[in-house]
């Protein structure tokens, strides 16, 4: 409150870091505010390749580069996400963006499969926007090569705001018209399951406590 603030567009990533750098140069305390947490697909990753680039390649000013920056952790979406829905990350996970923008499709679509094939919880951000609609489509038919039709999927939108919606489907059910680019769709592994309990369905990973557990008391009965 009662702070100067300074707008982006949407697309103004680059300037947005770039003025933010070049004005705590200057000698002034600068904040860049990101959605999340800021070193997550977001402007914490974009902030330090300007200061790495030298000026002539396009880097900030050297005043600029002499600046100190510290990063504040956030909540991510997938972390919102997995919040709200119980502990789908109890085991291992990973996250994608289906985004080609920045990232080439090809190198999306092996990622994809390799995370498929190895059977990690996938939390998917950027699944969708109105020009991007086959990716999603291509995700889960690979998803469904490697782990069941049932499989529980998370369509977690507009995480903290006011029009929050959380809804589940199986993983067969996903439908690229449910979801757009305020939602994180957050698939499970095989391992992943709904739990039916008193508070509404919650979804959780396991990680192998339960056999943990029966082996431990098989070696005790021999």
């Amino acid at each position: 409150m009662g702070k100067p603030r300074q707008d982006f567009p949407l697309g103004g990533e680059e300037d947005r870091c770039r003025y933010a750098l070049e004005r705590a140069g200057e000698g002034v305390n600068v904040a860049i505010i990101c959605s999340g947490d800021a070193g997550i697909y977001a402007m914490g990753a974009l902030v330090f390749e300007l200061l790495d680039r030298s000026p002539v390649n396009g880097g900030v000013s050297d005043r600029a580069r002499r600046v100190e920056v510290v990063s504040a952790p956030g909540v991510s979406a997938l972390q919102g996400a997995a919040a709200r829905a119980g502990a789908p990350l109890g085991h291992d996970f990973c996250a994608i963006s289906l985004s080609d923008l920045l990232t080439p499709t090809d190198s999306i679509r092996r990622r994809v499969k390799a995370a498929a094939e190895a059977d990690f919880v996938i939390a998917f951000y950027n699944p969708v926007s109105k020009r991007r609609r086959t990716l999603l489509a291509e995700a889960k038919a690979m998803l469904l090569a490697h782990r069941p039709a049932e499989t529980p999927v998370l369509l977690a939108r507009s995480l903290g705001r006011p029009d929050e919606s959380l809804r589940y489907v199986p993983l067969s059910a996903l439908d690229v018209d449910d979801v757009d680019m305020m939602t994180v769709v957050l698939v499970g592994s095989s391992q992943s399951r709904l739990a039916q309990l008193g508070e509404g369905a919650r979804m959780y990973t396991p990680r192998g406590y339960a056999k943990k557990m029966q082996s431990a008391a098989s070696e005790a009965l021999t």
